[in-house]
């Protein structure tokens, strides 16, 4: 199910009437890029939570089948929502990529595994365990509306949102 990764310049290039229409969005350039795998692309998966992990950790649990976990954590500047083991077990399942808006932990830890990461910025602090949140609802971030299912397309030049499986 994974999808092969797309330079996001030339699907913009090549799409220019699905940005007009609003099927393909750009997420504002506010995201660092970790992991060793700086493009990736896949079905969606979304989460919102707020300074708690507990979901993160469960979904990655999960065997990823290539898709990308979007995860809004509330652009929480004030703990860490993922940290290494997570991403680690990510990457053993076959997840395709994570994208927090919030915080991470572990840097060098998750720059050493091969999936992509992007993440506001990283802070030392951990998150709380309680288990709130949402799984599988529409989520705002950076500017763009994301839902479950829709698909994702990241390089070093940014990160697009799709309603379907694109290619160039």
């Amino acid at each position: 199910m994974a999808a092969l990764p797309l330079a996001t310049a030339e699907v913009c290039d090549a799409n220019a009437p699905l940005i007009l229409n609003g099927e393909l969005r750009a997420l504002q350039p506010v995201f660092t890029v970790y992991g060793r795998r700086q493009v990736f692309a896949g079905p969606i998966v979304t989460l919102k939570v707020f300074e708690d992990n507990v979901l993160v950790r469960e979904f990655l649990e999960e065997k990823g089948h290539g898709r990308v976990l979007v995860v809004d954590g509330g652009g929480s500047m004030r703990c860490a929502i993922l940290g290494g083991n997570p991403v680690q077990q990510a990457q053993n399942n076959g997840w395709a990529g994570i994208v927090v808006n919030g915080c991470i932990r572990d840097v060098d830890e998750i720059n050493g595994c091969d999936i992509g990461v992007r993440a506001l910025n990283s802070h030392p602090m951990k998150a709380n365990k309680k288990g709130n949140g949402e799984k599988h609802v529409p989520v705002t971030i950076a500017g763009t509306r994301i839902c479950d299912g829709e698909w994702l397309y990241a390089d070093t030049d940014g990160i697009l949102i799709s309603r379907t499986e694109l290619t160039v």
